[in-house]
């Protein structure tokens, strides 16, 4: 247990932090498994409106630290990959 009152407060902030970071990433695992099941159902309409916007959510979840900057990237990369590859 914290004796301080500095140490209590950072240990709301980090419960607090804790559950939206997760709230967030149960998004962004939901998102990606959207896209990956419309490119698996070759739904290129579908496929294509959705890459961008999460794109655009992994992006931000870097940002936000919620991933890491590699990992964000990996994800962008093999999603814009199995997209591209497809839609021919």
């Amino acid at each position: 247990m914290a004796h301080s009152r500095s140490a209590v407060k950072r240990i709301r902030q980090n419960e607090k932090h804790r559950l939206r970071n997760r709230s967030d990433r149960s998004r962004l695992r939901s998102d990606i498994k959207q896209l990956r099941q419309a490119i698996a159902s070759e739904d290129t309409d579908k496929a294509r409106k959705i890459l961008p916007i999460t794109t655009s959510l992994i992006d931000r979840m870097v940002k936000k630290g919620v991933i890491h900057d590699n990992t964000g990237s990996r994800y962008k990369s093999r999603l814009a990959k199995l997209s591209a590859t497809s839609g021919s």
